[in-house]
């Protein structure tokens, strides 16, 4: 027994032939794992030997054809063409067989067949006279047995003869042919080639060839074990759509898979229908055998590169196995393999699985099996998994409070995943809270999708419900109410109780219980805090909630409070803090399969970064965000990453997108919930920057009017007065402004820094000369403090010019310059364009023309040049705006620099910008 490679097979294979050629017949076996390529190899040395004038007769059985007498011997006659007489001699001899073997089986008799196969061989070994002969038979154990002895009676007298006959078959052979592999093993003329599967190193050749990179080996030898059938399928498949297909890996598995015999195939569905969940007992079960044939038809398997560690190589593999069954038999699987693994005591999820395959809630267990399946889907981020386990278990013949329930956290894990597809479940489960059917706990969850979706009428009614018998429940029950309530007075105002419910003397309702919901807790803490003003006392909770929030999955509350943490953050002026959080959340729900979570994460996101003036980026995180979810599923948190956007777009320049998105109609019941309140404050900001200065001037003071009325003033959510300030400050109402500027400065959350500085920058515009310096220096402060570079380019552009009104032209310069760099970085063209219009407006005032003279002498090159120098270009992005090289930029700067007297591009005067010569186009 030999073990070679392929090109060392192939050249043993024609040793063999040259032998025969000389009258010394010869056998040989190429045995292996099933599709290790060994009918492959006969092909390739049958059509070389073919070339040499060889005769080639050859059979290949299918399992099918096993029952069929003299099958084999009736395809070698007639697989090639004979001479006449001796192909009818041959035919007549097969057909006497048959017809014999038929008449012995009617009998109850043993054939007596000796005559033909005497008569059979002694025509082959006269064809072998006229030709040298190749006889080939491909997979032995698919041959008959009355076939098997007609060729054990031809090998036996090949010694003499030019016949070489070339058999194959796998390393175990069926019981029924191991009497002829006995009988091989004996003749002096038989030779046995081992053909493996090919080596990672032979896959890497193979690949070659194929025009297909090495670098794949390693994961194509993984995939199929080295079968060369397998093999060849995957790298079509990857020429043509770069993975496996059904069509293509998945028919070659297939093909392995129905040469082998009939318990090997239903092993192999075992496998596939537990996907490696079973013990070789479950298999056993499921294929109807013994757990030793489990072993070694795995271990076939295995060998011929269909499984490994017990599964299936690739998906595409064990899918193809799974789709060749038939509905019954893979619902009756199914159903089976549930049953069994339930009895062995697998986990939840595995036994749900095949549950849910087989759409079976028969067994009395299966509801139980079903809803813990769920609990630990939703846990693990397995919304799909999870909703199916759940339909599956509503449909079973429960209670009606049961079927209440299970639809309640139907309705949640399909939220995690639609919210509008969620929505069917409200009819149903409000009118099952109208029955008393469902928990508390279902029941605040039921409202808080109510008004996820705008429907806060019914949220209102049920709410009083809960509201009127929370003096008849258990303590622990009303302080979830409280808890609810303080939810309420900080994302929908209009529906909280402000005032605490009467309660029996001694059942004062604690804010924290023992068995409360931890999720719910947090949220009502962090809620409180943030409708008080009263942020930077709840920093350290906030961290905690964001830090602990993959233990808190379990919490229908989790993302809420997590959201309410980071608006916190915001609000306590910890922007970057609140950033770094929010990267690392949305970085974790990459993985997730919770299309919410990363959709209000993103939104989140957008927020921070608009405060920090990423205007690009925030409208990116706003669009990823808008894109995570249907608009209809938004339901009136759509507010949020809507405004973002709006407010980006408007900050940028990009008004015709921003007007755009002001199209988008929003629910009605969004201006009840503090979600109106950022969409309203970002299309107050485009109509004040596209001069529609009353609807703007509308827009805030609706935002002061709900956040008064709803006590939500000093919650920093919208800064209202400062933004109703400027417009009536761009409507000339100076008094107007003014109040509204000395009302905010007053108000008891105005130390936060953003808002103060905003203050600041507008009283400042409202002061006297003498006073506007030291106010736009504080608000400078305050702003960078909070790293918010939009709102610095704003209060530098009047900075500039306060310093050029005291004819300080040298810092004028200078805080131009960093105007002009944090406006680029921000990408706010608007800001932009009206720093170039302020460096106009300046280069007119005090100490204009002083370097007049010096301007006129240069050349319009340079005075193009120095134009942008002075604005802040750096020499690369004049010369890309200019179309010349750097190296001409600084031969042009060096000139200007001499003839303006200066030494630095700081030092250059801010005149140069107000030359018409250099005509440029704001990127």
């Amino acid at each position: 027994m030999e073990l070679v490679e392929r090109d060392e097979q192939l050249r043993v294979l024609e040793l063999l032939l040259n032998e025969t050629l000389v009258r010394k017949g010869q056998v040989a076996l190429l045995d292996g794992p099933a599709a290790s390529g060994k009918t492959e190899l006969l092909r390739v040395f049958a059509e070389r030997a073919q070339k040499s004038g060889v005769l080639f007769l050859s059979a290949s059985c299918s399992r099918s054809e096993r029952a069929l007498p003299f099958g084999v011997i009736s395809q070698l006659v007639h697989s090639a063409v004979l001479p006449v007489d001796l192909q009818a001699r041959l035919v007549r001899l097969v057909d006497e067989g048959v017809a014999e073997a038929l008449a012995a089986r009617s009998r109850g008799e043993p054939a007596e067949l000796g005559q033909v196969f005497h008569g059979i061989s002694l025509a082959l070994l006269e064809l072998a006279a006229l030709d040298p002969l190749l006889i080939g038979v491909d997979d032995l154990r698919q041959v008959d047995a009355l076939s098997l002895q007609c060729l054990l009676y031809l090998i036996r007298r090949l010694r003499s003869a030019r016949i070489l006959a070339v058999l194959t078959d796998d390393s175990d052979p069926a019981p029924a042919q191991r009497p002829f592999g006995g009988e091989l093993l004996r003749q002096p003329h038989f030779r046995r080639i081992r053909v493996a599967p090919l080596s990672e190193a032979g896959v890497a050749g193979l690949l070659a060839r194929g025009d297909l990179p090495t670098r794949l080996a390693p994961e194509f030898h993984a995939a199929t074990g080295g079968n060369p059938l397998l093999l060849a399928s995957l790298a079509e498949d990857h020429r043509e759509v770069g993975t496996a297909r059904p069509e293509g890996y998945g028919l070659a598995v297939l093909s392995c898979l129905h040469r082998g015999d009939v318990v090997r195939t239903r092993v192999a569905r075992a496998v596939a229908v537990l996907g490696g969940q079973g013990s070789p007992e479950a298999l056993a079960a499921l294929a109807v055998t013994d757990p030793d044939v489990v072993r070694q038809s795995c271990a076939a398997l295995t060998a011929a590169g269909l499984l490994g560690d017990g599964v299936f190589r690739h998906p595409a593999g064990r899918q193809a196995v799974l789709d060749d069954l038939g509905p019954d038999d893979r619902i009756d699987l199914h159903r089976r393999a549930a049953r069994l693994l339930h009895e062995q005591g697998a986990l939840a999820l595995t036994v749900a699985g095949h549950l849910i395959e087989a759409a079976d809630v028969d067994p009395p267990w299966a509801v139980t099996v079903l809803l813990e399946a769920a609990e630990q889907a939703l846990l693990s981020d397995r919304m799909e998994l999870a909703a199916d386990a759940l339909r599956l278990a509503h449909r079973a013949s429960l209670g009606e409070a049961d079927r209440a329930a299970i639809r309640a956290r139907l309705a949640y894990a399909e939220w995690q995943v639609n919210p509008a597809a969620a929505a069917e479940h409200l009819d149903p489960l409000v009118a099952a809270m109208r029955a008393d059917q469902l928990n508390r706990r279902d029941c605040m969850v039921l409202i808080r999708q109510l008004l996820w979706h705008g429907r806060a009428d019914e949220a209102m009614d049920l709410l009083d419900r809960l509201r009127g018998s929370v003096a008849e429940q258990h303590p622990e029950a009303a302080a979830e109410l409280r808890h609810t309530e303080l939810w309420l007075t900080s994302v929908h105002p209009p529906l909280a109780r402000r005032s605490r419910p009467p309660v029996r003397p001694g059942a004062e309702p604690a804010l924290v219980t023992p068995k409360a919901d931890p999720g719910l807790q947090s949220t009502a803490m962090l809620a409180d805090m943030l409708a008080r003003g009263r942020s930077h006392e709840a920093l350290d909770r906030a961290e905690l909630v964001l830090r602990d929030i993959d233990l808190n999955r379990s919490t229908s509350w989790a993302e809420e409070s997590a959201m309410l943490a980071l608006l916190v953050l915001i609000s306590a002026g910890q922007a970057k803090s609140a950033a770094e959080w929010c990267d690392r959340l949305l970085g974790a729900a990459e993985g997730r399969r919770a299309p919410v979570w990363r959709a209000m994460f993103a939104s989140a996101r957008a927020t921070i970064a608009v405060r920090q003036g990423e205007l690009a980026a925030a409208a990116e995180h706003a669009e990823v965000a808008l894109n995570q979810l249907a608009r209809k599923s938004w339901g009136v948190a759509i507010g949020l990453p809507l405004g973002s956007l709006i407010l980006a777009k408007t900050r940028m320049g990009r008004f015709e997108e921003a007007a755009q998105l002001l199209t988008y109609t929003v629910p009605d019941a969004m201006f009840g919930s503090r979600y109106g309140l950022p969409y309203l404050y970002a299309r107050g900001n485009y109509y004040l920057a596209t001069n529609h200065h009353h609807a703007a001037l509308a827009d805030f003071l609706s935002c002061g009017e709900l956040m008064q009325g709803w006590r939500l003033e000093v919650s920093g959510l919208v800064p209202w007065r400062t933004s109703a300030a400027e417009a009536w400050l761009r409507l000339g109402n100076l008094e107007q402004a003014r109040l509204l500027v000395h009302d905010q400065l007053a108000q008891p959350g105005t130390d936060g820094f953003r808002t103060r500085g905003a203050s600041l920058r507008l009283l400042a515009a409202l002061s006297p000369s003498p006073r506007r310096l030291s106010l736009l220096t504080e608000a400078l402060e305050l702003f960078e403090s909070a790293g918010d570079c939009y709102e610095q380019a704003r209060v530098l552009v009047d900075l500039s010019r306060v310093h050029y009104e005291a004819d300080d032209k040298r810092r004028a310069r200078k805080v131009f310059r960093r105007a002009w760099h944090l406006a680029k970085v921000c990408d706010a063209q608007p800001l932009c364009a009206e720093l170039l219009s302020a460096s106009s407006d300046l280069s007119t005032g005090a100490g204009a023309g002083e370097d007049s003279a010096g301007i006129t002498s240069l050349t319009s090159s340079e005075r193009r040049v120095a134009a942008l120098a002075v604005i802040g270009y750096t020499n690369r992005e004049i010369a890309g705006k200019l179309h010349i090289t750097a190296s001409t930029v600084e031969q042009h700067l060096t000139r200007v620099y001499r003839k303006l007297n200066v030494k630095r591009r700081n030092d250059l005067p801010l005149d140069l910008r107000a030359e018409p010569a250099p005509r440029i186009r704001l990127a």
